[in-house]
């Protein structure tokens, strides 16, 4: 969506239109709206804490799987693997969502921004190159993005190295 599109979404109103409170709302709603921003980040954390902390023991499950299970420890590999990789999946998918909603937040964030004495986000975002310039600024995604890829590789090379052994045995 444009930039003027969402400008029209956001401002319904005009000044005039609106009233004597205008300023002071505006300023109540920035701070509201910044603060769901700030929400989000910690949400976008907590989830990758869970998906890091699940995929960490769906390892260390399948890692102690033949003292754990014996003969059926080929099985239940694949299984647990096979279950990391959708995981995985849905915690790349859910990344991705969260740095779509955020980058959709800060838009709107700059564009009240507009309306307001200062600008701190919006320069803020230019001090750091508006993200063209690793040196500067390297967003947390194009780190963030890869570990749902590592832990899916991880699962992926468990069920490569099971599958022939469980074909050789005939137990898949």
């Amino acid at each position: 969506m444009s930039q003027e599109n969402i400008q029209k979404k956001l401002i319904v109103k005009s000044r005039e239109e609106y009233g004597e409170k205008y300023f002071d709302h505006l300023l109540e709603m920035y701070k509201l709206y910044v603060t769901m921003a700030d929400n989000i980040s910690s949400r976008r954390q907590t989830a990758n804490s869970f998906f890091l902390t699940v995929n960490t023991a769906l390892v260390a499950l399948w890692s102690s799987a033949k003292h754990c299970f014996g003969e059926q420890a080929l099985q239940f590999i694949w299984l647990v693997a096979l279950c990391g990789i959708v995981l995985c999946y849905a915690w790349y998918r859910l990344v991705r969502s969260y740095k779509d909603l955020n980058s959709a937040k800060f838009k709107v964030i700059h564009l009240i921004e507009q309306g307001l004495p200062l600008s701190p986000y919006d320069a803020e975002w230019e001090a750091v190159g508006r993200g063209k310039n690793k040196k500067l600024y390297l967003p947390f995604t194009h780190i963030e993005i890869y570990v749902p890829w590592v832990f899916l590789l991880i699962h992926a090379l468990a069920i490569l190295l099971t599958v022939p052994w469980l074909l050789l045995f005939k137990c898949l």
